[in-house]
């Protein structure tokens, strides 16, 4: 076999070429492009053979709902990325949370968790986790104090979106990872907003980082997936065991579909970066618009934060219009291009309101206390032209005033 990144010479391969060429191994056919597997089972020489992989005495594949070469070879590419030891696939972004607590925690244990989550993975810790026995607190995520008053003697994990969805809220994440290690914690980052290129939680502090490889890892709206990266012990054996046993598997046509999305990831996520800010500059001096959430504006709590620990800005605007609910839908229901969806990290700008869709089955109380109000809209700017996003928000806007 032929092994299309060498890392023999003189220097250490930059970020946009291990997008490009991590975790490919060329099969005796040469291809150029990456094969998929597409195969439940694997074929063993010889009784003994089989023996010893199942009893994990030697590598190689066994079954698909845990070795499968073209699911490895994502995880290879993004483990690279983020600058980790290992990652798991898994079947989508929910799973992947799921699978990192049920491996790393047992009842009795304690998480702390950012109030500005998915709602989601509020829904999954407050309403799942709880049934296993497993406390759950929620803090402000950029309030240190408030992580630090929350500890309890039997905290063993830290979790934080940062940007959060949808009001692009930071923490510090090495501030945090300090916060956690003094306390025997471990730190979990989702960095679904981020991407590796723009954010690398690990060289921060972080010892785990989680993906919903739906959004911006595959960049097209096309698969389902999820995925953890972190050191070997704890993903590339614990998590790794869970997923072996529970099956929460990611299918091989999705890992290729995200191996490929991730040879363009740092093109995307700047392209992505530098529309998102130029609309939330306009946005910001719409008289519509009550109040802007982008990190890249100066008005923005974290902008400082975001300017030092983020390599841009990203891709989300969250926008509040006069006139609450009534006032955003009829923003969102007068564009003609923007697609009305929850999905995010596509090509396609989408836009939604997430009182009512990605955050529409926690309470009232905990959208207060996360700062979802009737009128905000959040939008994940795509990669069509600026000026053409803008027209078709004006349309909306512009009615308004």
């Amino acid at each position: 076999m032929s092994h299309p990144l060498d890392t023999s010479g003189s220097r250490d391969p930059g970020f946009d070429t291990l997008a490009i060429r991590a975790g490919q191994t060329r099969t005796a056919e040469q291809e150029h492009s990456d094969p998929i597997f597409a195969t439940s089972s694997f074929v063993f020489a010889s009784a003994a053979e089989a023996a010893a992989r199942f009893a994990g005495e030697t590598p190689g594949n066994i079954y698909a709902r845990f070795t499968n070469p073209t699911v490895r070879a994502f995880q290879d590419r993004l483990a690279a990325l983020e600058g980790g030891e290992a990652c798991v696939a898994t079947a989508s972004g929910m799973s992947a949370i799921l699978s990192t607590c049920l491996s790393l925690l047992r009842a009795g244990d304690h998480i702390i968790s950012s109030r500005s989550v998915f709602g989601s993975t509020t829904n999954l810790f407050s309403n799942y986790l709880t049934r296993f026995g497993i406390e759950v607190s929620y803090v402000p995520l950029s309030d240190l104090e408030a992580w630090a008053r929350a500890l309890r003697p039997n905290t063993r994990m830290l979790f934080a979106e940062t940007p959060s969805n949808p009001l692009t809220e930071l923490v510090d994440i090495r501030a945090l990872a300090e916060l956690a290690h003094t306390h025997d914690c471990l730190l979990a980052v989702d960095n679904c907003f981020c991407t590796p290129v723009l954010q690398r939680p690990l060289s921060l502090g972080a010892d785990l980082v989680i993906h919903s490889a739906t959004k911006y890892l595959d960049g097209q709206g096309r698969c389902v997936g999820g995925a953890v990266v972190g050191d070997g012990e704890r993903v590339g054996k614990e998590i790794f065991g869970f997923l072996r046993t529970a099956g929460p598997t990611m299918s091989p046509f999705n890992a290729w579909v995200f191996h490929k999305g991730l040879e363009t990831l740092p093109l995307r996520m700047r392209a992505h970066s530098a529309s998102a800010l130029t609309l939330a500059h306009w946005l910001e001096k719409h008289p519509a618009v009550e109040m802007v959430h982008y990190p890249g504006l100066a008005s923005h709590p974290q902008h400082a934060l975001a300017a030092r620990q983020q390599a841009a800005f990203g891709g989300i605007v969250a926008f509040e219009v006069k006139g609450g609910r009534e006032a955003a839908w009829r923003v969102i229901d007068s564009t003609r291009m923007l697609s009305i969806t929850a999905n995010l990290g596509d090509a396609k700008t989408t836009i939604t309101h997430p009182a009512t869709t990605t955050h529409g089955r926690i309470t009232p109380e905990q959208r207060v206390e996360q700062g979802i109000r009737e009128g905000l809209v959040r939008m994940a700017v795509g990669l069509e032209d600026p000026a053409d996003i803008q027209a078709d928000l004006s349309r909306g806007l512009d009615s308004l005033c």
